[in-house]
């Protein structure tokens, strides 16, 4: 996929998402439920976050969040464990573990720990928010080596799988 074609996918991705929210209440099955891929499609692997797409409260545009990359900055990854069990990884300046519960419709991620080191105030928000979102997304979507995460409020994380 070329850098021209990633709007072009992220507008379509955030179409349906629009029409699966919209029509959450008649279509889908409870507002409440999440879905992600098997868990045997994540185990053992690494991903890091490259994208944070949010809806501005302003003007309701979709607009890309300042996101810890580059060599001064510590992304921000997730870490699925080779049993399946925990996912790990860096949340921008503090590390975080949780645990996963693995069912029919894919990976519930619950009783998320961070350590609390001082942050920049920035960090921290986007910190908090990172962490409150693995623990409460609404669906996960594996498209080969990305991962696409979007919220129930309507942001969408994009993570590119890293190479071990």
């Amino acid at each position: 996929m070329t850098k021209n074609q990633l709007p072009s996918l992220f507008y379509r991705l955030s179409l349906v998402l629009a029409v699966t929210l919209t029509g959450c209440a008649q279509v889908m099955p409870n507002c409440g439920a999440v879905s992600s891929p098997p868990i045997h499609e994540l185990v053992d692997s690494q991903w890091e976050l490259i994208r944070w797409h949010y809806t501005s409260p302003s003007d309701h545009k979709t607009r890309l969040r300042k996101i810890p990359q580059g060599s001064y900055e510590i992304p921000m990854t997730l870490a699925i464990s080779p049993d399946g069990k925990k996912v790990s990884g860096n949340a921008g300046c503090n590390l975080y573990t949780a645990e996963i519960t693995a069912d029919e419709r894919g990976i519930l991620i619950d009783k998320v720990a961070s350590t609390r080191k001082a942050c920049a105030p920035y960090i921290s928000e986007l910190e908090f928010k990172f962490l409150s979102y693995i623990s409460d997304y609404r669906t996960l979507v594996r498209d080969g080596d990305r991962l696409l995460m979007m919220t129930r409020d309507g942001e969408v994380l994009s993570f590119a799988l890293k190479n071990k």
